[in-house]
C-alpha cells in the first residue's frame, strides 16, 4: 500500500498549476534545487512518471493528470475550508439539511423551511423527500438534521427522536370553477358520488376525512390515486375532479392551480411536526425553524375564520 505523503502532493500540485518548478519555488519559497529533489522522490514514491519535458517545459503524462485531477480537488477543497475557518463564527455558512415527508402539501413544506432562510449568515439548505419512516433512520444516521413530517415518531423509536409541534390547519377541499359550483350548492351533501382525487401517501389526515365521508353519509367516488400533492392538484384544475389540502395554504393553491375553494371541514386537522434526533443540540438554522412562529399561527387562524 503506497503512504501518500501529502507534502510532496501539494509541491507536485502546484507545479502543475504555476507550469514550471522554477515558478512554483517562488511561491512555495524554496530552492528549485529542493523543489525538484521533492519532486522525484514523490515520482519515485508512485513508482511513475507524473511530468515530461517538452521543449523546456513541463507537461503532465497520463498518469500526472490523473494524479492532479484527485490533487486539484482535495486542495480546493482545503482551500474553501480555509476561507470558512478565517470567518468568525457568527458569519459561517450554516448546512441545513431537511427531510420532508412526502405526504406534506410542497406549499406547506416551504412554509415551515423558509424561517430557517430567514437568518442574517448564510443557510446553504438541502431537501430530501420521502417516506417518513426512512428519513428517520437517516435523521439517527446524522445525514438530516430534521425531518418534516405529519406523524410523530412511534412508541418505539420516542426514545431516540424529539417530536416538536410546528403548525395545525383544518382541511379544505377544492375543485375547478365548474365543479366548484355543483359541490357548493348543497355541500357536503352535494360530495356524494362526484369525482374525488385521492392520494395514496400514508398521510394521517386521509383517514380521518374518509371517516369524515362516510359521517356524511357520503359515498366518495375515486377518479384518480395519486402519490404527488402537486399532481393532485394539476388534475383538480382540469375538472377531473375535487381534492382536499390544508385550509393553511387556500390562498395559494386556488392562485397557483387557477381552482376555487369549495368548503373548509374543520372536524379534519393537519398537524405537523419537526423531528429532531434526541441527544444533540441544535445549530441556529434548526433552532430557527422550531423556533415558534406567532405571525404563522396568525396566519394560520386567519384563514381558516376567512374560509368559514
Amino acid at each position: 500500500m503506497i503512504n501518500l505523503n501529502l507534502r510532496h502532493l501539494y509541491y507536485f500540485w502546484m507545479i502543475a498549476r504555476e507550469g514550471s518548478i522554477a515558478r512554483a519555488s517562488e511561491s512555495l519559497e524554496l530552492t528549485p534545487q529542493t523543489l525538484s529533489g521533492q519532486l522525484a522522490t514523490f515520482e519515485g514514491a508512485l513508482d511513475g512518471a507524473l511530468f515530461r519535458r517538452v521543449n523546456r517545459s513541463l507537461q503532465l503524462t497520463d498518469f500526472g493528470q490523473t494524479v492532479f485531477t484527485y490533487a486539484d480537488e482535495m486542495f480546493q477543497t482545503a482551500q474553501a475550508l480555509t476561507d470558512v475557518l478565517r470567518e468568525p463564527p457568527e458569519n459561517r455558512p450554516l448546512n441545513l439539511s431537511v427531510g420532508i415527508a412526502a405526504s406534506i402539501h410542497k406549499l406547506i413544506a416551504y412554509h415551515l423551511t423558509a424561517p430557517a432562510l430567514s437568518l442574517s449568515r448564510e443557510v446553504r439548505l438541502t431537501c430530501r423527500s420521502g417516506d417518513t419512516g426512512a428519513l428517520l433512520k437517516r435523521l439517527g444516521q446524522r445525514e438530516l438534521d430534521i425531518v418534516l413530517t405529519d406523524r410523530q415518531p412511534d412508541s418505539g423509536e420516542a426514545g431516540h427522536f424529539r417530536s416538536h409541534r410546528l403548525a395545525s390547519s383544518s382541511i379544505s377541499l377544492f375543485a375547478a370553477p365548474e365543479l366548484a359550483t355543483i359541490l357548493a350548492a348543497d355541500f357536503p351533501a352535494s360530495l356524494d358520488r362526484q369525482p374525488f382525487l385521492a392520494t395514496t401517501l400514508d398521510a394521517p389526515y386521509v383517514t380521518a376525512l374518509m371517516n369524515w365521508f362516510a359521517n356524511q353519509n357520503i359515498r366518495v367516488k375515486v377518479a384518480a390515486e395519486v402519490d404527488d400533492s402537486a399532481l393532485i392538484k394539476v388534475f383538480g384544475r382540469q375538472g377531473l375532479g375535487y381534492f382536499a389540502a390544508p385550509t393553511a395554504i387556500r390562498d395559494e393553491v386556488c392562485r397557483q392551480y387557477q381552482v376555487v375553494h369549495v368548503a373548509s371541514i374543520h372536524e379534519v386537522r393537519d398537524t405537523l411536526y419537526g423531528v429532531t434526533r434526541a441527544r444533540s443540540g441544535h445549530n441556529a438554522a434548526v433552532a430557527q425553524l422550531l423556533k415558534e412562529r406567532p405571525e404563522l399561527n396568525d396566519k394560520l387562524e386567519k384563514t381558516e375564520v376567512k374560509s368559514r
